[in-house]
């Protein structure tokens, strides 16, 4: 099957995953300490997209775990660039999923928070139109007031930041609207942030077994230098060449890497 993944690492190979095993797998260990989740993809030699898109580097398997991710947590973060360029709709799980979260004491659906320092977003998009759950946007203060007030009839407009999106506030926003599971999707300028202020808990990264040898970004990019930050492998699972692994930050070394 296209999407049967198996677990290399730890223990060795395994038979096929189950969804419900790989929920096990994915599920936090205590649902109400606050963590931050990515989950991106890259091509072996380190680009983020194909074509422009992410999606040219997926496969069956990589979306099966892309929406496990989301049955999981309680808001899926993404910025407004990544938003327009992806062609993101409104956020909703699949009607299965739903009925999981629902059984399993989760709202419905995850909130949609995007994040945009300027608010270039159209508040008559589907994205909001149709959210099953009010959207949240996280941007500045310093945001254009028009784009704001307009927004601020369709979502929950919060500033995290003044010039900028500042990363603790960006995530001490949302836990303290109740959401402990945070989930980001991208792209690589909100990776880079949140990387920077070593605010990420853990990454959720998909090696697809492609060489795309162009102009691709990487993962994270913020524009400046940042110390390593050591990072724990907790699993590495495989689909067909493609490899699904799972690292969480290593806060028992004392900070960055030397």
């Amino acid at each position: 099957m296209p999407d049967s993944i198996v677990r290399l690492y730890p223990n060795g190979a395994t038979d096929e995953l189950s969804d419900k095993r790989l929920l096990e797998l994915y599920a936090p260990a205590d649902r109400s300490v606050p963590r931050l989740r990515a989950n991106f993809i890259s091509s072996i030699d380190g680009s983020s997209t194909a074509g422009g898109l992410s999606g040219g580097l997926g496969s069956p398997a990589d979306k099966r775990v892309f929406d496990l991710l989301r049955q999981l947590c309680d808001v899926v973060i993404v910025g407004a660039g990544t938003v327009r360029d992806e062609g993101y709709t409104a956020m909703r799980v699949a009607s299965d999923a739903a009925a999981w979260r629902l059984a399993n004491g989760l709202v419905e659906h995850p909130s949609f928070a995007i994040v945009s320092a300027r608010l270039d977003l159209d508040p008559a998009g589907a994205i909001f139109t149709d959210a099953p759950v009010r959207p949240i946007v996280l941007t500045t203060a310093s945001a254009p007031t028009r784009e704001r007030d307009a927004l601020a009839h369709v979502a929950d407009v919060f500033s995290c930041g003044e010039s900028s999106v500042d990363a603790s506030l960006l995530v001490s926003t949302l836990t303290g609207l109740g959401m402990s599971q945070l989930h980001c999707e991208g792209g690589p300028h909100l990776l880079g942030t949140l990387v920077a202020a070593d605010a990420l808990d853990e990454l959720c990264l998909t090696i697809s077994p492609a060489l795309e040898g162009g102009a691709g970004p990487r993962i994270a990019s913020v524009g400046h230098p940042v110390d390593l930050r050591s990072m724990t492998l907790d699993h590495v699972l495989a689909s067909g060449s493609m490899l699904l692994t799972k690292y969480s930050r290593d806060r028992s070394a004392g900070g960055p890497t030397q």
